[in-house]
């Protein structure tokens, strides 16, 4: 019995000496391989902080698109709200002028007339109807002629009296 277990000792630091240096080859391929993990590692680590900027960088649009977006929608409202009230301004302007173009289309009809029951005075071509507050100036100056020639084809006529719905004639322009 001897002689076998000194023969299957002596196998036994062989072993031992190729199984340390296979551990030696494979813990330093594993230095090596630690090494390179470690060096993407960074990399990476570069990457994802950048990474990181980018998603800060793009929940600050979102949250600034988000607040344009709630400002467009109150100028939206706001604005058609100013478009209604000009709306109806405009409406109710609409009807004025219409009653003043209505009140400006009837015939002027003189006192003198409305005694009598006639009818309303009518001017006729190169004809004017006093107003209230007309003057041969004022009516000179709105028809474009001088207060002489007015005067001249209107012999008779009191200048100082003039009398709402009185019949003048114009003279003809030059």
């Amino acid at each position: 019995m001897d002689t076998i277990s000194r023969e299957n000792n002596s196998m036994l630091p062989v072993a031992g000496v190729i199984v340390g240096g296979l551990a030696l080859i494979i813990g330093g391929y594993a230095a090596i391989t630690l090494s390179k993990v470690n060096k993407s590692l960074t990399e990476h680590e570069g990457k994802l902080a950048r990474v990181e900027a980018v998603e800060s960088a793009a929940n600050s649009a979102a949250a600034a698109a988000e607040k344009a977006a709630k400002d467009n929608q109150n100028l939206a409202r706001s604005t058609q709200d100013a478009f209604n009230q000009v709306s109806s301004e405009l409406g109710n302007l609409r009807g004025s002028v219409t009653k003043l173009e209505e009140t400006a289309k009837r015939p002027v009809v003189a006192a003198a007339d409305k005694k009598k029951g006639g009818g309303p005075v009518v001017a006729g071509p190169g004809e004017y109807i006093v107003k209230a507050g007309d003057t041969g100036m004022k009516i000179a100056t709105a028809n474009h002629v001088t207060i002489g020639d007015l005067q001249a084809v209107n012999p008779g006529v009191n200048w100082s009296g003039l009398k709402v719905g009185q019949k003048l004639k114009l003279p003809a322009k030059k």
